[in-house]
């Protein structure tokens, strides 16, 4: 049996580069806070961290924050916002992370925020021209925030053209990056973005890392109380090793950008070739089967499988050694079906199975041929 990973939408495998550069970070063990030489050379170690990371999406070093992962990065961002900047409305929309979604709504609750959602279309894009109704309804103090690729359809925005039309208004912007930073170029300062979030584990770096950009001059103070770390924004001694991970992850990720992407995107063109040709019936959601409008790293597929095979398809996939997933990897075990497909999918639609496949260099075309036997086998049984 073939063992076979297609769901680097939920995490990646560590690079060996990374491996081994976390390996002898484990080494230095002196706290980056203390003064003496032990401390200084994990402290230094941190620093040039920070400035890798700054120089490749042009942004200052002190703008890069290190959380421990892209859900600290969003609950950060959006939480001091309403705290520090006087932000009363935000605008989102329904098919966000549930790291934004599941946040704003409790602030929501809470009585301190308007939250507003963007109306999308039959694809899951937000409507612009809807956007600028919302943007203009209020003198309140206004964050958008919208995520920059969805990590279960795929979809792309145009965050500049979102950015520059929030910007005219006097809006905030927050974008959930994870599943791009690493993946596209970035230049914060070709367009005013005043917050993005990045996790490691989705460019082949550790888990438990990631960081958050925070536009110099923001006034943001911090979440987390107890010490001066990370500029004074997120107290706590930091995961030296991790932070040593995410830089090797992110100098590969960028210094072999084109090569890889090109990799990844004929893998998913022969993905997409290969469910028209061989499965009937099948279809794309969003605009995942759409390689202009969509991120090279994923699909997700509506399935013609009665509801019986549905409920045993990731099951059957998994002993025949494929992992996949149905929704984001926070949603397993959830019975209440995707937040983001039940926005955009028929009733009819929702009954089938809808499976996202996501891709990395280290697979192979073989590896979807093997993937559309097995699916081919399961449905026509």
């Amino acid at each position: 049996m073939k063992n076979v990973y297609l769901d680097n939408a939920a995490t990646t495998q560590v690079h060996p580069n990374v491996i081994a550069k976390m390996q002898e970070a484990l080494g230095t063990y002196g706290n980056p806070s203390s003064t003496h030489s032990f401390g200084r050379t994990a402290k230094t170690a941190i620093e040039s961290a920070r400035k890798t990371i700054a120089k490749y999406i042009n942004a200052q070093p002190s703008e890069i924050i290190f959380t421990s992962g892209g859900t600290e990065a969003d609950n950060m961002i959006i939480r001091c916002t309403v705290r520090d900047l006087d932000v009363k409305t935000i605008i989102t929309t329904r098919i966000e992370h549930h790291a934004v979604l599941h946040t704003v709504e409790e602030l929501e609750q809470k009585g301190l925020i308007q939250l507003l959602y963007v109306d999308l279309d039959a694809f899951g894009n937000p409507d612009i021209a809807h956007l600028e109704i919302l943007l203009q309804k209020d003198e309140s103090k206004k964050l958008v925030s919208l995520m920059h690729v969805n990590n279960e359809i795929g979809n792309k925005i145009d965050l500049e053209e979102i950015t520059l039309l929030s910007k005219k208004y006097g809006a905030l912007v927050h974008s959930d990056t994870v599943q791009s930073l690493g993946h596209y170029n970035w230049d914060v300062k070709a367009f005013p973005i005043d917050f993005l979030a990045a996790a490691a584990h989705k460019f082949h770096g550790p888990k438990g890392i990631g960081f958050a950009f925070i536009r110099k001059n923001s006034g943001l103070s911090c979440m987390i109380s107890g010490g001066s770390q990370e500029r004074g924004l997120r107290a706590g001694t930091e995961s030296f090793h991790n932070i040593v991970g995410l830089e090797e992850a992110f100098i590969h990720a960028y210094d072999n950008l084109d090569e890889e992407k090109k990799y990844v995107e004929d893998l998913k063109s022969y993905f997409i070739d290969k469910v028209y040709k061989e499965i009937q019936g099948a279809k794309f959601n969003g605009h995942s089967g759409d390689l202009e409008k969509s991120t090279y790293t994923l699909v997700n597929v509506c399935l013609p499988i009665t509801e019986d095979k549905a409920m045993l398809l990731l099951f059957n996939l998994d002993m025949k050694g494929i992992a996949c997933s149905k929704g984001s990897a926070c949603q397993s075990g959830s019975d209440a079906g995707s937040h983001v497909l039940n926005q955009i999918l028929s009733a009819e639609d929702m009954k089938k199975p809808s499976v996202r496949f996501s891709f990395s260099t280290y697979n192979t075309k073989e590896d979807i041929d093997y993937t559309i036997d097995v699916l081919k086998g399961i449905i026509e049984a």
